[in-house]
């Protein structure tokens, strides 16, 4: 059983580190001195309501985050 959780928490933690290394910084870096079209706006993505990648990304995390924290408790509780 505590072999079990501890594959499940090094799997979430290598899920998590890639989906937050995935996501793109708040910083527009190059993006921003060429990404804006002569309209005004941004990019599609900008203009595009729907779900996008880093809306997918934030939810993953997130997700991810509170399977962290739950295997980490349940892995204390089982070393106990």
């Amino acid at each position: 059983m505590n072999t079990a959780f501890l594959v499940l928490h090094i799997i979430v933690t290598v899920a998590l580190i890639a989906v937050v290394l995935l996501q793109e910084g708040k910083d527009p870096g190059m993006k921003g001195i060429a990404g804006s079209s002569p309209d005004g706006g941004d990019s599609f993505f900008s203009r595009n309501s729907g779900r996008t990648k880093a809306s997918m990304l934030s939810k993953l995390t997130t997700v991810l985050a509170i399977l962290f924290l739950i295997t980490t408790v349940v892995l204390c509780i089982l070393n106990a």
